[in-house]
């Protein structure tokens, strides 16, 4: 049986609303500026001489990647290429990117490696070079409060939903078939969240941190969040995209993730990040509460 899990304290020094609209977004141009680190309490303990990887990660994913006031990326996913890097001997440089191109820039070599929330699925194992997983990363649905009492796809038929364009819930809504009608897409978890509160749609459908953290930073909503992925689901896995055929990097990659997971190293992180991750083992969904 799935577990329920309850909303998990996260960190709120950086909030959603401001994540995204940093004065450093210029510093992402067509030339691909990177983002500026300046201010950023990060040093990096290896020599001058360490390679450089250029990262591409979106800033717009909190808790897994955001961007705090002075623009510097922060969140799960920079903290955790960043100790892969730091263990596998190579510094990281971060290019903010949209979703897809994201994808895209990796794919043509103009950017070494991608993270920002990308879970596994099969066509991405087809298309790109991806890493064994580092974070577990269920699937999760978010709800106003007593509007809905749902606890799978299958009881979103007649209701209206939100997800993110091109990410997994889309190709989980697909595969079932018959909510054409009833979903709509956005490009951001703000955008996502947005369209909830303002009663656009019913539910929102994303990785649930992500959606934890969301609820986190705004307890004026009273909201449900429910899990429908287990752990022993392969797209339930958090994974890092390099591109195909690059085959010393990944394997460099995969070295450094056994490494620190066996240091505990991620845990730390998640524990940062997201606080306690004890499950609840009630039957009922989790709810926050509006203060």
């Amino acid at each position: 049986m799935m577990q329920l899990y309850r909303v998990l304290p996260v960190i709120l020094s950086v909030g959603l609303f401001g994540c995204g609209n940093s004065s450093t977004t210029e510093n992402t141009n067509a030339a691909g500026t990177p983002v500026t680190e300046s201010k950023d309490n990060f040093v990096s303990s290896l020599p001058d001489t360490a390679p450089t990887l250029k990262v591409a990660t979106t800033g717009t994913m909190p808790p897994f990647s955001l961007q705090d006031d002075y623009g510097n990326m922060q969140g799960i996913d920079i903290d955790s290429i960043r100790a892969i890097g730091e263990e596998q001997g190579f510094k990281v440089e971060f290019y903010k990117e949209t979703w897809q191109n994201m994808f895209d820039s990796v794919e043509s070599g103009s950017r070494d490696i991608a993270i920002s929330g990308i879970s596994y699925k099969d066509d991405r194992n087809t298309r790109y070079g991806l890493s064994k997983s580092y974070f577990f990363n269920p699937s999760a649905m978010m709800y106003a409060e007593g509007k809905l009492n749902a606890k799978s796809l299958q009881d979103l038929k007649n209701v209206r939903i939100g997800a993110m364009e091109g990410a997994k819930p889309v190709d989980q809504l697909n595969e079932l078939g018959g909510y054409e009608d009833n979903l709509t897409t956005n490009t951001t978890a703000f955008l996502l969240y947005e369209d909830l509160v303002q009663d656009r749609v019913d539910v929102i459908l994303h990785d649930m941190p992500i959606l934890q953290y969301t609820a986190k930073n705004h307890p004026e909503y009273g909201v449900t969040i429910v899990p429908y992925e287990s752990e022993d689901n392969p797209s339930a896995q958090q994974v890092i995209l390099m591109a195909k055929g690059n085959n010393e990097l990944i394997k460099n990659v995969n070295e450094g993730i056994t490494k620190l997971k066996e240091k505990g190293t991620f845990k730390e992180i998640e524990e940062k990040w997201l606080g306690s991750t004890e499950p609840d083992t009630n039957s009922e969904p989790t709810s926050t509460q509006a203060n």
